[in-house]
């Protein structure tokens, strides 16, 4: 990346001081005009950008658009609405402004162009959550400003994604039920449904290979069908496991009902994790103990990486990580501290 030249290498060319191009460039007095002349088209054609330039630079703004699928919005106030709310108010810091459109099912099937895009009111598009990948294969194709995918990613569509890690995020809060004393550990969620489930699955996996832990079959417990349908009820297993660890904290809410309602006690008997410490209040009575997505540095990373998009077409695309934390709440127990202590 070639450095931002300045007026001391300007003055250096013309064997003059700094002050004379500073005052050549600023318009001041004390300087003739053949020289000033002569200073200003070698800023020219140096390619000397004056600060109050970078400044004006920096302060220009822009319509960004968010589009979200209906589906994140039908059951409770999601995660997504509060990523969408973190994206508004990094943007407003930045001088920019969010347009958000709700995209039907059926604009969704029909491969509708979202309505601001049509009518050209963006100057980039963040795309909140994952959609059907044709869907998301069309705006690639047809839309000519920046996008940016939040919170998912694609192998086959070249777009800046900006997501959780999802790997490393389960793999912690796996290891940490094995801190706990945890040795029957189950995961819940369906494989294969979106990369980020199928991501915290192998974080999961990892986490009981390293203890030489077997993953039994039964123990991995599909809660939907497909990426977006809910099943009514958790197939759990025969024998339970004395903990689960899930890939959203709403299939956790969904674990511990499940288990209070067969006359299970969590976290006495069975402890539950989850994964982006975000649920709707109200959903559960116990507290989850989860691994935080942290949503603010999501959004500002999807601004930046946007920013940089939209003044540099050129910008390689890229994958962009995001850690997060374990936040301990209610929903653990220790189990069989002994086995710490003999080291197994």
């Amino acid at each position: 990346m070639a450095k931002a030249v300045k007026m001391k290498d300007i003055a250096q060319r013309l064997g003059i001081s700094t002050m004379t191009v500073s005052k050549a460039l600023s318009g001041k007095p004390g300087v003739g005009e053949p020289l000033r002349e002569k200073i200003k088209q070698l800023a020219l054609e140096m390619g000397y950008v004056s600060a109050g330039e970078v400044q004006a630079e920096n302060r220009k703004s822009y319509n960004i658009g968010v589009i979200l699928a209906n589906y994140y919005t039908e059951k409770c106030a999601t995660f997504y609405w509060k990523l969408y709310q973190e994206v508004n108010k990094t943007a407003v810091k930045q001088n920019c402004f969010i347009l958000l459109e709700i995209i039907s099912e059926e604009e969704e099937r029909e491969q509708a162009l979202p309505k601001l895009l049509q009518e050209g009111k963006v100057d980039g598009l963040f795309v909140l959550g994952c959609m059907a990948t044709d869907y998301l294969r069309m705006l690639s194709e047809k839309v000519t400003v920046p996008i940016v995918y939040l919170d998912f990613y694609l192998d086959d569509i070249k777009e800046d994604s900006v997501i959780s890690n999802s790997f490393y995020g389960t793999y912690q809060i796996t290891h940490y039920l094995l801190q706990k004393g945890h040795r029957q550990i189950a995961f819940v969620g369906t494989l294969f449904s979106t990369k980020s489930i199928t991501d915290r699955y192998l974080g999961y996996e990892k986490a009981m290979m390293e203890m030489g832990l077997e993953v039994k079959k039964e123990w991995i417990i599909p809660d939907r069908s497909g990426a977006r349908n809910s099943l009514e009820e958790l197939p759990f297993p025969a024998e339970l496991p004395t903990a689960f660890v899930c890939n959203c904290d709403l299939t956790a809410s969904r674990v511990i009902k499940q288990l209070e309602e067969s006359g299970r006690k969590v976290p006495e008997e069975v402890s539950v994790v989850g994964y982006d410490d975000y649920l709707y209040p109200g959903l559960c009575n116990v507290e989850i103990t989860s691994y935080g997505v942290d949503m603010e540095q999501m959004a500002a990373t999807g601004l930046e990486v946007m920013l940089k998009r939209i003044s540099s077409s050129s910008a390689r695309k890229g994958l962009y990580i995001v850690d997060g934390y374990v936040t301990e709440k209610g929903s653990v127990c220790e189990q069989f501290p002994e086995w710490r202590e003999n080291g197994k």
